[in-house]
């Protein structure tokens, strides 16, 4: 019976110190970014009966069974796909209020309302050589002003564009390094600590991949992972411990596009995807800009064309340039603007032609066309705003779920530290008393 008690109480002490050695664990990593918390399954030790015991009754004490990750695959899952729809969000409204401070502080729009006015002010003298500097000088400010609209722009595109080339640079390092994790895991043993970190590993770069790009992944039997973008049907980044290339291609008007393996992919969400859709949404900007400038351009020339200078001389192009990156003033001198209409004399008061050139700008409106532009981008990322503050609470929610069973609650292990500490010194007492009654059963005569 001594012999018994004693084996039991020591069963009882191994066990209650490997609880100890996993809770101590769990302390330890509780700030590791990607570690998942430990627990220990423990069960009884069956035996039959013996001499002297009921043969239906088991008492040989208990050994660990394993040493249990507490993940679940269906929520780590979908802290994948939400977090992967928050990333691609919050990339697309970082780079689309970019592009709308890119527009807002060029001040196009104030400086062609003030081209708009000069000109206005010239009818009331059109000889005043004041007035006239004053309109060259305002289509001075205005052209620099589309100049830097369309230089901001380019620069955020450039900006968005590293950002995207880094990513996917990312997004192989990643697919490297979990096709090694593979290969790792496949010859790891079941339930070792090997393969316990392992996993953790494996499931941080698929984590960390899910940020990027949108995949979908099969776990095998040995716990390796196939991995692939753009859905189950999509082509594979990852089989076993092989990885594919992922490649960024970038079209003229600066819009990119991604390859798998030498093959086009369609990715649906993570950051890449987002900054995609927001280059997509630039190369409109841009082209919407361009048209306002050229048609600002060819309506003050074809104006200026109609008319005379103070001289009498015919007009000239007072505009030059094809769009919103090189449109410059063609001449300095404010006495070649074309005021008064063709066959008018030198130094007419006439202003019939700056009527004409006021009302072709009305019919263009070109203010109007970047009030449209400007509110065009502001409403877009007001609406991709709500859209990400949503998928964001989606994202968090789904990441609180995982946590509360993952995660280590240092409140939880503090308890745990008291109980198995409590189970360790009960089972030594134990084995003291089972020592105690063998050296009684010993000293009888």
């Amino acid at each position: 019976m001594a012999s018994d008690l004693l084996s039991i109480a020591s069963s009882g002490a191994k066990a209650a110190r490997t609880a100890l050695d996993v809770t101590a664990q769990n302390i330890a990593n509780a700030s590791t970014d990607g570690y998942i918390r430990r627990s220990v399954s423990l069960e009884e030790v069956s035996s039959a009966g013996g001499i002297g015991q009921t043969g239906d009754i088991s008492l040989s004490g208990v050994r660990l069974d394993r040493i249990v990750r507490n993940a679940d695959l269906f929520r780590q899952a979908e802290v994948r796909r939400t977090g992967a729809d928050a990333a691609r969000a919050n990339a697309e409204v970082s780079a689309l209020e970019n592009i709308e401070s890119a527009v807002e502080q060029s001040n196009v729009f104030s400086t062609v309302a003030t081209f708009e006015s000069s000109l206005l002010q010239l009818v009331s003298d059109p000889v005043d050589p004041s007035l006239r500097t004053a309109v060259v000088e305002d289509a001075r400010t205005m052209s620099r002003a589309f100049n830097l609209a369309s230089t901001s722009l380019d620069a955020v595109g450039e900006i968005v564009r590293f950002e995207a080339a880094d990513g996917v640079s990312q997004v192989n390092i990643l697919a490297n390094e979990l096709a090694r994790v593979n290969l790792r895991l496949a010859r790891a043993s079941d339930a070792s600590s090997d393969q316990t970190t392992l996993l953790d590993q494996r499931d941080l770069l698929l984590q960390k991949l899910s940020e990027m790009v949108d995949i979908s992944t099969t776990i095998s039997t040995d716990e390796t992972v196939a991995v692939r973008i753009g859905g189950t049907t999509g082509p594979q980044l990852v089989m076993g411990g092989t990885s594919y290339t992922f490649a960024m291609a970038t079209a003229g008007d600066g819009t990119i596009s991604f390859t798998l393996d030498g093959n086009p992919v369609t990715t649906t969400s993570g950051s890449l995807t987002g900054k995609s859709q927001a280059l997509v949404k630039l190369a409109q900007i841009h082209t919407d800009l361009d048209t306002i400038a050229t048609n600002l351009i060819s309506t003050i020339n074809a104006a200026q064309a109609s008319g005379v200078a103070l001289d009498g001389s015919a007009g000239q192009p007072m505009l030059a340039g094809t769009g919103a990156a090189d449109i410059t003033l063609a001449f300095q001198n404010g006495a070649l603007l074309a005021t008064a209409p063709s066959g008018a004399g030198a130094n007419s008061r006439d202003p019939g032609n700056l009527n004409a050139m006021r009302s072709a700008l009305a019919s263009a409106d070109p203010s109007g066309s970047l009030d449209a532009l400007i509110f065009d981008i502001s409403s877009t990322v007001s609406g991709r705003t709500v859209t990400r503050d949503a998928l964001q609470s989606i994202a968090n929610t789904a990441s609180i779920a995982l946590q509360s069973q993952a995660g280590v609650d240092l409140d939880q292990e503090a308890v745990n530290l008291i109980r198995f500490q409590q189970a360790f010194q009960a089972s030594g007492r134990v084995m003291q008393v089972a020592n105690d009654i063998f050296q009684t059963l010993l000293g009888i005569r």
